[in-house]
């Protein structure tokens, strides 16, 4: 399997993907140029990647350490989801949260820094679910970190349904003890399944809300970087109107002379 230089991969993947296919044949042209069959091969089978999955590329590439710390949860997650630890998985669930609405906005900017218009629409709804999806399985985790997305992905939950962790001991009890056990052993069960059904309501309603409130931080950190320019504007237009107006005050000064 050829391994294509890291170099080459971040041009590819952090260029808009309207320019992907061009900087892609390029790349396998001057690959075929130095002699290099295997690497212009492994090259033309790039896919170029939709917008979403640009900008979880993005994500990777020049926000890595963020993203690191929001793929870090994931292990805490799902440990905390199988052994049913309510606290802690609310906790972790709120760190959730806000680490991929920090996130979505990061995308955000990233995307007007490469050149995006800041009134298109981005598709920030999957990568979010892109994100999700890191957090619940280890292997969408590693291509997200890779950087080389080509589509944007999606997770329904997270993490495996909790089983109950119960242990059969036969054997050296009398008979009349044995209907007792039986009964211990099935309330014992019947506890357990309890708490995985409440584990799994509260991680639904916890989902639930990450994703509401991931759809607000969106929209206002929209709204403030659209404040923000409109502010940086303002402050343009009223340097230029006082510079006119000093102009204007000279020429008056001078005229009255």
């Amino acid at each position: 399997m050829t391994v294509l230089p890291e170099a080459l991969l971040d041009r590819l993947y952090t260029a808009p993907p309207e320019r992907f296919i061009a900087a892609r044949d390029e790349a396998v042209a001057a690959a075929r140029r130095a002699g290099d069959r295997s690497t212009a091969e492994a090259i033309g089978k790039l896919r170029k990647p939709t917008v979403a999955a640009w900008l979880v590329n993005l994500l990777a590439r020049k926000r890595t350490e963020l993203l690191g710390e929001l793929l870090a949860l994931g292990d805490s997650l799902r440990m905390a989801q199988h052994d049913l630890r309510g606290d802690e998985l609310r906790e972790l669930s709120s760190q959730r949260r806000a680490a991929i609405g920090g996130l979505i906005g990061q995308a955000r900017q990233l995307a007007r820094e490469a050149g995006r218009d800041s009134r298109e629409n981005l598709p920030l709804g999957e990568v979010e679910a892109t994100l999700a999806a890191a957090l619940a399985e280890p292997e969408v985790a590693a291509a997200v970190r890779a950087g080389t997305l080509a589509r944007a992905t999606g997770y329904a939950g997270f993490g495996e349904t909790p089983k109950p962790r119960l242990r059969v001991i036969d054997g050296g009890l009398k008979e009349a003890e044995k209907p007792r056990q039986d009964k211990a052993s099935e309330e014992a069960r019947e506890a357990a399944r309890t708490r995985a059904r409440e584990a799994q309501a509260e991680l639904h309603r916890a989902t639930q809300a990450e994703q509401d409130a991931a759809r607000v931080l969106a929209e206002l950190t929209a709204q403030l970087e659209e404040l923000r320019e409109r502010q940086a504007q303002a402050q343009l237009d009223l340097r230029q109107a006082r510079l006119r107006l000093k102009a204007a005050q000279r020429a008056a000064a001078r005229t009255g002379a």
